[in-house]
């Protein structure tokens, strides 16, 4: 039997059938057996949906045949393809296991990826604050207004929205201001979600991405990193902030760090402070870094605003606490002399095998 002929069928006795696909099925078994067997090849040979042997045989055999012979031709027919397809199934594993791998040869090492300077920065500050008794917070990134502003303390058309260019989410006009979605400008709203859940103490540390629509330059991103803290308890003063933050200071850039706070304002916060650090490259001499100050502006602080109690709860008049933050891109840029924060979302390869 060739591939261009299919002989007819001298007669549809059980017999005739028996011979002839006793036959096609030798011929199947032969070649599949055969020295330089090619798989694909084969298959197509035998399964191609055009010129194909099955193909071929069913159209010679069982589409001509009466209608009283077709079941017993087409039974024998689906055991002749269920025989072909075998051959393949088994030249597959003979194929898989002559590829299989070789443990003699030598072992080739793995390249293993390292933490984003952003990351492992992050990572570093959080571990800080989590050997000091406070856990890890984290939320959503697109956030209501209500968390994101009003319950922090900045109520509609309070002119400290401005310093925060909000990225709001568009086609919201129909819903009332407190609903409306945006990206998130700071973890601050992860505080109000973590006090509305527990009742004091309290104390959350919580990093995570912000969203602001600044203009990319050497030190703004409209995409950047932010760690928060809150600390909530009964008794909880100013000084506890500044010797939380001053140990904080001094585990993350070295024992001789020192810290210093300015008055500020931030809504959530009264009295607020921001927090400068000892310039860590000129030891507090001055130089370029430092602006020739001798120090450095870290974050913001401060002690929990009443109003921000009013929202989750709170009695104001039992319990206190204190809120801080700050950019880990810019601690980043500190501790790697990273001159553009651009380098830090560019992913540029040649750019991050520097710290691997």
């Amino acid at each position: 039997m060739t591939e261009e002929t299919i002989p007819s069928l001298p007669d549809y006795t059980e017999a005739s059938l028996e011979r002839a696909f006793a036959s096609v099925l030798e011929e199947a078994r032969c070649e599949a057996s055969a020295a330089g067997f090619d798989v694909e090849a084969f298959r197509l040979h035998w399964l191609g949906r055009k010129q194909g042997r099955l193909k071929l045989i069913s159209d010679a055999w069982l589409k001509a045949a009466p209608a009283e012979a077709r079941r017993s031709i087409g039974q024998r027919f689906n055991q002749l393809k269920e025989q072909v397809e075998g051959h393949l199934a088994g030249a597959g594993e003979v194929k898989s296991a002559t590829e299989a791998l070789d443990v003699t040869l030598p072992g080739m090492r793995p390249r293993v990826g390292v933490e984003h300077p952003l990351i492992r920065t992050m990572h570093e500050v959080v571990a800080v604050f989590q050997a000091m008794g406070y856990s890890v917070g984290v939320g959503p990134e697109v956030e209501t207004d209500y968390y994101n502003f009003e319950s922090l303390n900045f109520p509609p058309n309070h002119p400290a929205r401005d310093t925060q260019d909000t990225l709001v989410v568009a086609g919201q006009e129909g819903k009332p201001l407190r609903e409306r979605l945006l990206m998130r400008t700071h973890t601050s709203p992860v505080q109000i979600r973590t006090m509305e859940r527990q009742a004091p103490p309290v104390r959350i540390v919580i990093p995570g991405k912000v969203h602001r629509n600044d203009a990319a330059d050497a030190t703004h991103s409209p995409v950047f990193h932010q760690v928060e803290g809150l600390c909530v308890d009964t008794n909880i003063t100013f000084s506890d902030l500044k010797g939380t933050l001053d140990h904080a200071m001094k585990a993350l850039f070295g024992s001789s760090v020192k810290t210093r706070f300015f008055p500020s304002f931030f809504p959530f916060t009264e009295p607020s402070a921001d927090v400068q650090i000892s310039c860590i490259f000129c030891n507090g001499k001055g130089c370029r870094k430092c602006k020739h100050s001798g120090w450095i502006e870290l974050m913001g602080c401060g002690m929990v605003d009443p109003a921000v109690f009013g929202f989750v709860g709170y009695d104001p008049k039992k319990y206190s606490g204190f809120a801080f933050g700050m950019g880990v891109d810019r601690i980043a840029m500190m501790k790697y002399g990273i001159s553009d924060i651009g380098l830090l979302y560019s992913g540029d390869m040649r750019f991050l095998e520097q710290f691997a």
